[in-house]
């Protein structure tokens, strides 16, 4: 048969996966706030609510794979219409962005994680009081955002309790996979489904192959006293790879062979630790396929996006060649030895006859330096070509605390971009986080919120 069920997953298994999940001790207050569901906001229908700090990672990236089918499948809408989906449509979204990130992986086998239903159903495993009131719609206020406070009085979920009552249902067929998670939704809208959804994840992917791409596979992938996600988990629902680093390719630094975002994503990423100069994010992240990206603070992660497909540039042979010279330069250094020429040009299938290599050498080199930048190779070789980038453009930004948004509703933010040298000097003092974020990317960028104010990167 394709596919079959697993009456519950076996303990060696959930220990395997716990502990590179959560590290050797789980607890109760870290689980707790993962322990929510994907719930579409009141006031949004396409956008997710995140209940308390910790599971951005997984609810941030299934948000910009939400913005991404909605916006740009098969040009299926615009902003407008993307804004006002249906409850059915955003549920419809919600699946399609489900399964892009676990087709990623390009498995053999999907799994899709579930609660044994007799637990699932009974009063053994509770809920945070929040999801009993999201789920049960009984909220005395007129919004969910408003019940996300916790209530002290509710005992928290058992971690123990919800490890020993896991099963799976395996697939081995994309098709099997279409209809196992059509029929999981409800288990994923409800009180553990982020929780049930990342542990699909992993076990599709694989513990030891994740742990074959982590920088370090003793260090969980979420923080055992603050509970957020990694940079690893964050580039695993990004690119299906659990690699540590934003930089493009791998570097090699003093013998160690540093893993980065091996090609193109299709999500990009950004981060205001860049702007602090505690990390480098590459060219793929800073120009994904579609204009949507993860925005990273301190502690928090955020959505950024537009309907301007001209805002990144697609895969091109100036983009597979920066990705070729950057192998020659593991280091990043930004140039290679003048030696290395010949070989790059044979990767790239240019000409590469010695009288040729050698005048471009000269040309390259004129200094005699023994080094090729890379620069000079692009413009060599690979002009840019003349891509039409907006001078201003609409963006918007999500947020999914409820007390990070205006008025405790999770929405959309649209925000007035301005990619201009010159700009009114009543923009010149706005140091905002978000600002300093984007401009990582947009040097130059000028945004004016319609909310009046810059949005909440925490």
């Amino acid at each position: 048969m394709a596919s079959h069920f697993c009456t519950h997953l076996e303990k060696s298994l959930i220990k395997d996966v716990t502990t590179l999940l959560w590290g050797t001790s789980l607890k109760g207050d870290v689980f707790s706030r993962w322990a929510q569901g994907f719930v579409f906001s009141e006031h949004t229908s396409t956008a997710l609510v995140q209940f308390e700090g910790g599971p951005c990672a997984v609810i941030a990236s299934v948000q910009a794979f939400i913005v991404k089918c909605g916006l740009f499948k098969e040009g299926s809408c615009n902003m407008e219409t993307f804004k006002s989906s249906t409850s059915e449509r955003a549920n419809h979204l919600l699946l399609e962005a489900l399964f892009e990130i676990l087709t990623q992986t390009n498995s053999t086998q999907y799994v899709l994680v579930g609660l044994d239903r007799n637990l699932a159903s009974s009063n053994q495993l509770k809920a945070p009081a929040h999801q009993k009131l999201v789920e049960g719609g009984e909220a005395s206020t007129p919004h969910i955002e408003d019940q996300v406070l916790h209530n002290n009085l509710e005992p928290l979920p058992h971690p123990e309790l919800f490890h020993a009552n896991l099963r799976c249902f395996r697939c081995n067929e994309i098709a099997d996979l279409q209809v196992a998670l059509k029929k999981s939704l409800q288990e994923f809208q409800s009180s553990f489904g982020v929780l049930l959804y990342l542990y699909s994840l992993l076990l599709t992917k694989g513990v030891q192959q994740i742990k074959n791409e982590v920088e370090d596979p003793s260090e969980p992938l979420i923080d055992g006293v603050y509970g957020h996600g990694s940079q690893s988990l964050i580039n695993l629902l990004l690119t299906s790879q659990a690699t540590s680093y934003v930089w493009d390719n791998d570097k090699d630094i003093a013998g160690l062979k540093l893993r980065g975002i091996e090609k193109q994503s299709s999500i990009g990423f950004l981060t205001l630790l860049e702007h602090m100069r505690y990390c480098e994010v590459g060219w793929f992240y800073k120009n994904p396929k579609y204009p949507v990206w993860i925005l990273g603070s301190e502690t928090h992660l955020t959505v950024l996006f537009s309907s301007a497909e001209s805002l990144v540039v697609k895969d091109s042979p100036s983009a597979n060649a920066r990705h070729v010279f950057s192998q020659f330069d593991p280091e990043g250094n930004g140039f290679i030895s003048s030696s290395m020429l010949e070989e790059v040009m044979k990767v790239l299938d240019l000409v590469a006859d010695k009288e040729y290599v050698d005048i471009m050498k000269e040309k390259l080199d004129s200094e005699e330096l023994g080094i090729i930048t890379r620069n000079s190779f692009m413009e060599e070789f690979f002009p840019e070509q003349s891509v039409e980038t907006p001078q201003s453009f609409s963006v918007y930004h999500y947020n999914g605390l409820p007390q990070s948004c205006s008025g405790g509703k999770v929405s959309y933010v649209e925000g007035k971009a301005v990619l201009e040298e010159e700009v009114d000097t009543q923009f010149i003092t706005d140091s905002s986080p978000i600002k300093l974020c984007l401009q990582t990317k947009w040097p130059s960028i000028e945004v004016t919120w319609t909310s009046g104010s810059p949005p909440s990167l925490n």
